[in-house]
Order: C-alpha cells, then sequence, then structure tokens
C-alpha cells in the first residue's frame, strides 16, 4: 500500500475518535499495572503513585505520537502503539532495591541514549537475540513476575488480612472472569478482558467494602508536569548494563511488530525504516527516564485491532495517542487505577503474566527448531537459571555488591545464560539469517492476532 494511502485522513471524526478509544482501552491494563507493581515494590506514596501513573499515561501517548510520526529522523510511520516494557519491571524494582530511585532512572536514561545512538547498527546486535534467546527470555520474565501476582492477590506482601478469604475470593473470582469473557467473546471485547477484570472486580470489591476512595478525593484536576520528579537521576554501570540489556530485548520484540504491521499494511520495510523505529523507541525511553516514568516499547495486542477493524490509518493511532496525553494531564483519572484492590489487581495480573509467558513459549514453538538438542538444551539452561535465581535469590547473596544486581535477578542471569549458550552452540548467526527470523516472528505475530480477532 502506498505511504499516502497509510496516513490519510479519516473521513468520519466520530468514528476516528471511537477506533482511537478502543487502542487506548486495548492497552490501557498494561499501562497501568506496571506503575501499580513498581510503586508498591518501592514504598511510593499515594500521591506519588496518582503521580507516577498519570505520566506514564502521558508518556505512552508521547511515545506513541513520535513513533505514528514518521519523518527522516524518527519514527517508523506505522499505526503502532507503544506501552510500558513488562520486561523492565523486574529490573527496575532491583535496581530501586539495591541502588535507589535515582538509578533507577539515571540507567533508563542512559539505555535509550544506547538505542538512539546505535540504532542503525540493531541489525547486528539483533543477531545476538534470534528466536532461542528473546523465547526463553519472555518466558522467564514471565516466569519471575507470577509471584509477584500471587502476592498481590492474597493481598500485598506483608498484609495482616493475606490470604483471607475475602482476599482470594475477588482475585480468583477476577481470574475466573477474565477466563470465562476470553472464552466466550471474540474480536475486541476479548482483546480488553483484562480491563474489563478489573472494573468488575474493583465493583464487586466496592459492595463489599474493600475499595478507598481517598485517591480520588485527594488527587487534583491537573497538573504540570515536573522532569526529576523522583530527584536528579544517578548513572552507575551495572543498573545501566541491566537497562540496556532489557531495552535490546524490546526492540528486538518491536521488530516484529513492525514487520507484522508492514504485511498489514502490504508496506516493504527497509533497514532505515526499522532504524527509525528504534530511534523513536530510544527517545522514548530516554523521556521516560527524563520524567520519571518507564522503558516504553511497541505494543503487539493493538496489532489485532489493526487487523479486525480493517482501518490502518495514521490518524486513528495519533487520536490514540493524544487521548493518553490528555488523560496523562488529568490526576483525578489517573487516581482511578489505585481504587483498584491488591487482589482484584493480583487476580488479573495472573492471567496478564501468564500470557507473557505463553507469548515466550509462542517464540520457541513457532520460530525454534526443537528437533536440534543444542536449541532445547539453551531454552532448559536458560530458563532453569532464570527460575532457580527467581526461588532462590539467597544462592548469591556472598557475592560482591556490584555483582547482586545481576546474579541476584533471574531475568538478567537467565539472558545472560542464553546469550552466552547460542553463540556457544548455533555462534553469531548471519544477516540472512536474522531477517528470516524476523520475518518468522512477524508471520507468527499475525496468526496469533488474526486468532483473537
Amino acid at each position: 500500500m502506498a505511504r499516502e494511502r497509510i496516513f490519510q485522513r479519516h473521513r468520519h471524526p466520530i468514528k476516528t475518535f471511537s477506533l482511537g478509544l478502543q487502542h487506548v482501552l486495548a492497552m490501557y491494563a498494561g499501562a497501568v499495572v506496571v506503575p501499580l507493581i513498581v510503586s508498591n515494590a518501592l514504598g511510593f506514596t499515594q500521591e506519588q503513585l496518582t503521580y507516577l501513573i498519570a505520566i506514564d499515561l502521558l508518556a505512552c501517548g508521547v511515545a506513541t505520537l513520535l513513533q505514528v510520526w514518521g519523518n527522516r529522523y524518527f519514527g517508523v510511520g506505522l499505526p503502532v502503539m507503544l506501552g510500558c516494557a513488562f520486561q523492565a519491571v523486574s529490573p527496575m524494582i532491583l535496581i530501586g532495591l539495591n541502588s535507589g530511585v535515582s538509578a533507577i532512572y539515571g540507567a533508563v536514561i542512559a539505555s535509550g541514549i544506547f538505542v538512539v545512538l546505535f540504532s542503525g547498527l540493531f541489525g547486528k546486535l539483533i543477531r545476538l537475540f534470534p528466536p532461542v534467546v528473546t523465547g526463553s527470555v519472555v518466558t522467564i520474565i514471565g516466569l519471575t513476575l507470577i509471584p509477584v501476582a500471587f502476592r498481590d492477590l492474597g493481598g500485598g506482601q506483608g498484609a495482616e488480612d493475606f490470604g483471607s478469604g475475602t482476599n482470594l475470593l475477588l482475585g480468583f473470582g477476577v481470574l475466573v472472569f477474565i477466563i470465562l469473557m476470553t472464552r466466550f467473546t471474540t474480536g475486541f471485547i476479548r482483546s480488553i478482558a483484562v480491563l474489563v477484570g478489573l472494573l468488575a472486580g474493583t465493583v464487586a470489591a466496592g459492595f463489599m467494602g474493600e475499595v478507598n476512595f481517598a485517591p480520588i478525593r485527594e488527587a487534583s484536576w491537573f497538573h504540570v508536569v515536573k522532569p526529576f520528579y523522583f530527584g536528579t537521576p544517578t548513572f552507575e554501570i551495572v543498573p545501566i548494563l541491566t537497562m540496556i540489556l532489557v531495552a535490546i530485548v524490546s526492540v528486538a520484540e518491536s521488530t516484529g511488530v513492525f514487520m507484522a504491521l508492514g504485511k498489514v499494511l502490504d508496506k516493504d520495510l527497509s533497514s532505515k525504516d526499522l532504524a527509525r523505529g528504534y530511534r523513536a523507541e530510544g527517545l522514548a525511553i530516554v523521556l521516560g527516564g527524563i520524567f520519571n516514568s518507564f522503558p516504553y516499547t511497541t505494543y503487539s495486542q493493538n496489532v489485532g485491532l489493526v487487523q479486525m477493524t480493517r482501518v490502518k490509518t495514521r490518524d486513528v493511532i495519533v487520536v490514540a495517542g493524544g487521548l493518553l496525553v490528555v488523560i496523562g494531564f488529568v490526576p483525578k483519572i489517573a487516581a482511578l487505577a489505585q481504587l483498584v484492590p491488591g487482589s482484584v489487581l493480583g487476580g488479573a495480573m495472573v492471567a496478564l503474566f501468564g500470557m507473557v509467558v505463553s507469548s515466550g513459549i509462542r517464540i520457541i514453538g513457532s520460530q525454534v527448531d526443537l528437533n536440534r538438542h543444542e536449541n532445547l538444551f539453551i531454552i532448559a539452561c536458560s530458563v532453569g537459571m532464570g527460575l532457580g535465581v527467581t526461588v532462590v535469590p539467597e544462592l548469591f547473596a556472598g557475592a560482591p555488591d556490584w555483582a547482586q544486581i545481576m546474579l541476584g535477578n533471574g531475568i538478567i542471569a537467565g539472558s545472560f545464560t542464553a546469550i552466552f549458550m547460542n553463540l556457544l552452540f548455533n555462534g553469531l548467526g548471519t544477516k540472512a539469517t536474522a531477517a528470516k527470523m524476523a520475518e518468522k516472528q512477524a508471520d507468527a505475530i499475525l496468526a496469533e492476532t488474526e486468532k483473537s480477532a
């Protein structure tokens, strides 16, 4: 399809607005869950959490607009939505606990600058991350986040009523509700099953007296964006290396999404198009660090909406990005996410993080030659290492402090294991092989989203 047709304006403003709202709703649950998890883990105040959710939504919108813009310097120019990178959750929490919140944002800014500077070379860097590595890493990410979901489902770490009947009823009730929605609905409704589950669970919790409305009452209607809200960033080498690894994994996944959308739009993407896409993602990560939110990556679930609605114009995504920006300036709206009780959030997170695990399994099953014993061994050792370190983090308690963040984090330990073993058994691979793998990744994303639609 010609570039002009991709970028043409939709003739019906109301329909364009409704389609943009659909895209926002499809990614909203993922966007607000990340700040809730990080905030709870790092002990942020209610006011800080409201700011974090608001600035995160605003940054999602700005990141989306940067990517959709598509000029000669940055932006892939496709109808894509950007949101928080789930793979950054555990590393950010560990960095915050070990080095402080300021080190998180120093590392995020540095990783974004790395992506911007080396965007043209990512074709070579991504060869370090073939499907056997990315599939293993995504699987590890999902597995290491599941315990977080179950702690919230029980009422939260250290809660007096942890594991109470009320918490279990709400948590597992939400999970069952999401399962039933996924089974008996299709299309757009199925794509927002997690969001509807959160809403239904919160309403049920309200009738049980488990909802606290104080965040809504205390939040203001408008706030001014404050760079470095949590303080001046600090730059430490190990946190920076950790977030650079997370950024490379995100870019590897984004490549598949770009190529999948290119197929939907009948648009052949050149290496320059991809480089502009990587550069926009890097700029979005830098902005996330400056405004103390999160690293951002391209969301694959919105590809399904493009396929389902058959509306492939850029203006719909511009509306979606604009809506997120507007919401981000209104703390009252952002504070709505704080109404969700921990147990309700935990039930939804079991499904959400379980989907991360299944995404990793999909990558492995559809793009990796499992008849080769070497690939099976890479998967076995990397996933085993990642899960083992997560379950027994005290194993490396005697290691030097500077090494704790690398050795004590299951995602990082498992990722490096997968990269090293892939180089050992499979070598670096050729550029042609990397291109073929990206093509297969795009086909797998399209097949998955077609089934969802």
